[in-house]
């Protein structure tokens, strides 16, 4: 990421609001100054305190330097010239000299504070988030809304068992072993389990691939910060991460992270897109705000597994990208067996850098939950902004115009919730579990887990 506020805030937001009337294909600096009062209704939606006058100021204080500097530097070039005319003259140009020290003398003062301006600046851009998408509700969690529903809920005969009782008995998971290797919530996967982990990563892996058209990546498991707060995690999120201590690196989140900035701070061309990724990767969360949360097996881990999918698309494409996403989501569940539900999230749920988003639930009957296993989300242009990723666009006319793409991403999907569906859907009496079919070629055609 660039250091200055030239280069990093002035950036596109492109979706059109047309019931407001306002078509937001403007610098976002220049946006928040013009809009105010829409950019404040976003932070209130999403109910978050930000003091934006604030930000207002700061920008209305660097402005003003930023006229006097280039007045004092228009001066300096002129008393330049008139300084190497008397002298070719051999005329007296003492009076001239002093004039253009004083005027430099000024010119570097003003530039002392117009990095502490910027400096400023680029610290108060990074805490405005996204503006929701005028589609989804308004509210907390309370507010989400249920799109639709998949698949029955299976009936059972018998008392099923929860995730870590079937674990325990088919000795596929060793949760004690894995706290005393690491910590509380790391997983240890032995046996069956291991093999079931990597059936499902080359099970969704080949989906995404063969049929939906994705391109696979293996990207670094270790970010700098600049990947970091091009795709939003910093700063506000932080204290979530882990961070090494002799480096500014980062253990990801998602992979979300690394294959979003495969193009930080490159024009991509019109004809090339869309691009869509997708990658495994582990992923790391420390989970800091989820004391006193259900932590127990693998519902709330601080390592999990996760396929995801990146697309990078125009902007007036984006909203059908979206539904396509989830769609690709939709059918890793619908392949699986596994009854889901597809949620929109209302403003005070989606992340920080959303526009959008919709979960996939799908439900576990041991323990009786919904589990959010994918996540999937239009960002609009804001990563494109924070990370500089554009594209070279050719009107009909032949014109040439730069712009901030679209980024997407969702969960193709998260492990290990849907190995807790998986194990307390497929169970039987025995204690036993069988493999969906789907994912049978992946485990040497075997049938069962026992």
């Amino acid at each position: 990421m660039r250091g200055s506020l030239s280069g990093f805030v002035e950036c596109g937001r492109w979706e059109l609001l047309k019931d407001k009337g306002i078509e937001v294909n403007m610098l976002e600096l220049k946006f928040i100054r013009e809009n105010p009062d829409l950019v404040k209704k976003g932070i209130r939606e999403r109910n978050l305190e930000l003091d934006l006058d604030g930000l207002l100021k700061l920008d209305e204080g660097r402005r003003k330097v930023l006229v006097e500097l280039e007045d004092l530097r228009a001066q300096k070039n002129k008393a330049n010239d008139e300084i190497t005319a008397l002298l070719k003259a051999k005329k007296d140009a003492k009076e001239k000299i002093a004039s253009m020290k004083s005027i430099a003398q000024n010119i570097d003062s003003l530039e002392v504070k117009l990095r502490e301006f910027d400096a400023q600046l680029d610290k108060a851009i990074l805490t405005v988030p996204n503006i929701p998408h005028e589609s989804i509700p308004r509210g907390d969690a309370s507010c989400s809304k249920i799109v639709r529903t998949w698949g029955e809920q299976r009936q059972f005969d018998f008392k099923p068992l929860t995730h870590t009782d079937l674990c325990q008995h088919m000795d596929i998971i060793d949760f004690a072993r894995a706290t005393k290797i690491t910590g509380s919530n790391f997983i240890l996967y032995k046996g069956q389990g291991a093999r079931l982990e990597r059936a499902l990563i080359n099970f969704m892996l080949d989906l995404h691939v063969k049929k939906h058209g994705y391109t696979e990546i293996f990207p670094p498991f270790l970010v700098n910060r600049a990947s970091m707060t091009g795709t939003g995690q910093l700063p506000k999120l932080e204290e979530d991460m882990y961070r090494l201590k002799d480096d500014d690196l980062f253990l990801i989140p998602t992979a979300e992270v690394p294959v979003t900035n495969i193009f930080r701070d490159e024009v991509l061309k019109q004809e090339d897109l869309p691009v869509y990724y997708t990658a495994y990767t582990a992923c790391f969360r420390r989970e800091a705000g989820s004391y006193g949360k259900d932590t127990k097996g693998l519902t709330r881990v601080h390592q999990f597994d996760k396929i995801e999918m990146v697309k990078f698309v125009k902007p007036e494409n984006s909203y059908d990208e979206l539904e396509k996403l989830v769609a690709d989501a939709e059918e890793v569940l619908q392949l699986l067996g596994l009854p889901y539900r597809v949620i929109v999230l209302p403003t005070q749920d989606i992340s920080f850098a959303a526009s959008k988003c919709y979960d996939l639930e799908a439900y576990a009957p041991g323990i009786d939950k919904w589990l959010e296993v994918s996540s999937c989300s239009n960002f609009e242009s804001f990563q494109a902004c924070r990370a500089n990723i554009k594209f070279k666009r050719i009107a009909l006319d032949g014109k040439r115009t730069t712009e901030y793409l679209h980024t997407l991403n969702g969960s193709g999907v998260a492990l290990a919730r849907t190995v807790i569906a998986l194990l307390e859907n497929y169970q039987q009496k025995d204690g036993s579990v069988t493999i969906p079919e789907a994912l049978r070629p992946y485990y040497g055609g075997q049938e069962r887990i026992s």
